[in-house]
């Protein structure tokens, strides 16, 4: 069963098999793996001697006489210095190199994430949530560093310090001390486990709260001028305090647990700390044990529980980290519904010959085209147009294998396009969409977009062959100019033309046109259809439009209704046919 996108089901318990995909990140670099676990050897081995070496200083310092002072070992003082210095100079050494190995891993999942997202069809990015699908992204790459870093130098080290601590507490001082370590660091285990397990259901509800209440503002801001539109600044500042006040509430609870689990830790440290103490300090009066030797125990119950209390917030870090990796794995781990067959062919199309032959197609069970059959010949235009919800839209998406047919085929120069691959597929087919959403980036490499291999000179002439170049040359900034988020500072028909100047630059064999103009004044809309018409020659053209004024010229007109073709002809048959074509071309003039 794959993780689920959200955190919407029961809390289970940790995934072990997310290390194991994380595992291939940590062998791009094995030998500064291999130098940081050295490293870590030798700093953890310095920290245990480090208790030893207090301890003989203390002993020489409690000698009778008053020339105590005097008897001190410098060496002794100089080597407790030296150790703590070169544990801590090893401790950075170890986190500089693996801290390479963690970006290098960060970077190589952000990618395959990102390439991942894009292979994925268009009803995934159809149900899609950008805001908390970023989030998702982000909180996953987060957790990897963590679990990268602290599994390795704290979990590991500090579970080889207790099992060196005990051993050692047994061997010097007997049973009874390395009884009431041994129990005290596993009562704290055992109750951080059960507590995060608790807890973790609170922490799961605070991180949904946070993707939907980011969600909510992206797509809020997102739609600005929507919501200008209808005065609704209020409606949409309600919908998201309303996430935040769910937000507010899981963040509540989650506090509270964390002061549970935190109190508890806390209690049995105290208790442990205060039995050991109590113990030695009574060898101490017994005589069994030297004043240094109830400092080396105190020395070693403070480094070992420092270490332990970090470890709770460890865990409890490394289970939120399992979570999110998990769920950032899940978006890796879902199929795309389109995918290229083994062996898909590569040749470059060039002719542009389009065939739709018996073409049926529903989307979640509601039938949208029919048995849909029309060809298109090298250099030909030809026009579909129909009323709203025909299925014009839907031949376009099908033509780009946005979706597989259900039934029939669909062909370019004579082959099934399920047999080419996406990437030849899409290369041979330039589109002007009917909503254009431009990068938030300057006006020509929004243009180069089409090509970003263009040459200026290139870009330049389909600037001047999409009628942009005026336009550019009013602008104070010229081409350099920043269009803004999804092209909000252009008007409707200078991003169309932008759309149009980029569909020019790719130079593939077929033109589609997706209500090209819709956009544009009649004015500008004549200019634009005299140069397409130009960019057209040579190009198979196909035209999806609503006016029917910009296709009287085509070479053949299909008109569409409730997903079947129902007419075919020119402009001239087709109004002398007296059908639905002439219908709607009466109501457009009138």
């Amino acid at each position: 069963m794959r993780p689920s996108l959200y955190f919407d089901g029961p809390v289970g318990k940790l995934n072990w098999h997310v290390l194991k995909l994380l595992w291939p990140y940590l062998l791009e670099f094995k030998q500064r793996v291999g130098l940081a676990l050295l490293c870590l050897i030798v700093a953890k081995a310095a920290s245990v001697g480090l208790p030893f070496v207090l301890k003989a200083l203390v002993d020489d310092l409690t000698l009778d006489g008053k020339s105590a002072l005097l008897a001190v070992p410098v060496g002794l003082v100089v080597a407790y210095g030296g150790i703590r210095l070169l544990n801590t100079i090893i401790s950075e050494v170890r986190d500089t190199l693996f801290g390479r190995v963690t970006e290098r891993a960060i970077r190589r999942l952000g990618i395959a994430v990102f390439e991942h997202l894009h292979r994925l069809d268009m009803a995934f990015h159809l149900e899609r949530r950008t805001g908390g699908l970023s989030r998702d992204i982000e909180r996953g790459t987060s957790g990897v560093s963590f679990l990268m870093r602290f599994m390795v130098f704290n979990i590991v080290p500090t579970l080889l310090e207790i099992i060196l601590v005990v051993g050692i507490l047994f061997y010097n001082y007997g049973v009874g001390y390395a009884a009431v370590t041994l129990l005290s660091v596993v009562a704290y285990g055992a109750y951080s486990v059960v507590a995060t397990e608790w807890r973790t259901g609170y922490v799961r509800d605070a991180a949904k709260a946070d993707s939907v209440s980011n969600t909510r503002a992206v797509d809020s801001l997102l739609n600005y001028e929507t919501v200008k539109y209808f005065n609704n600044e209020q409606y949409e500042a309600n919908r998201y305090d309303s996430a935040l006040a769910d937000w507010e509430e899981a963040k509540r609870k989650n506090r509270l647990s964390l002061f549970a689990l935190n109190a508890g830790q806390a209690c049995i440290i105290s208790v442990a700390m205060t039995v050991m103490l109590a113990m030695a300090a009574n060898d101490v009066v017994q005589g069994a044990m030297s004043i240094g030797d109830f400092v080396l125990i105190n020395a070693f119950m403070m480094q070992l529980f420092i270490p332990l209390n970090f470890l709770g917030f460890v865990y409890r870090e490394i289970r939120g980290a399992f979570a999110n990796i998990e769920r950032m794995f899940g978006l890796l781990d879902k199929e795309p519904l389109i995918e290229d067959i083994d062996n898909a062919k590569t040749e470059k199309l060039t002719e542009g010959v389009v065939s739709f032959e018996q073409v049926s197609f529903s989307y979640d069970s509601r039938p949208i085209l029919d048995e849909v059959s029309f060809s298109v010949k090298s250099g030909q235009k030809v026009a579909i147009v129909g009323d709203s919800g025909a299925g014009k839209s839907t031949i376009v998406k099908l033509l780009f294998r946005f979706y597989d047919v259900v039934s029939g085929v669909i062909r370019i120069d004579g082959q099934d396009i399920r047999e080419l691959s996406q990437d030849t597929l899409r290369q041979a087919i330039a589109i002007v969409p009917q909503d254009t959403v431009l990068f938030n980036d300057t006006l020509i490499e929004n243009v180069r977009y089409g090509r970003p291999s263009a040459t200026d000179a290139e870009i330049a002439e389909a600037i001047k062959m999409a009628h942009l170049g005026r336009f550019i040359e009013s602008l104070p900034e010229g081409g350099e100019t920043r269009v803004g988020e999804r092209g909000l500072k252009l008007s409707g028909g200078e991003k169309q033309r932008v759309a149009i100047a980029r569909a020019i630059l790719k130079r593939a064999p077929i033109l589609v046109f997706d209500e090209a103009t819709s956009s544009l004044d009649s004015h500008s809309e004549q200019a634009i259809l005299t140069a397409l018409k130009e960019v057209a020659k040579g190009h198979t053209s196909l035209v999806i439009a609503h006016r029917l004024s910009t296709v009287v010229d085509a070479d053949q007109i299909l008109v569409l209704s409730q997903g079947r073709v129902v007419e075919t002809g020119t402009h001239t048959s087709l109004l002398n046919a007296g059908g639905l074509y002439a219908k709607l071309w009466r109501i457009q003039q009138e």
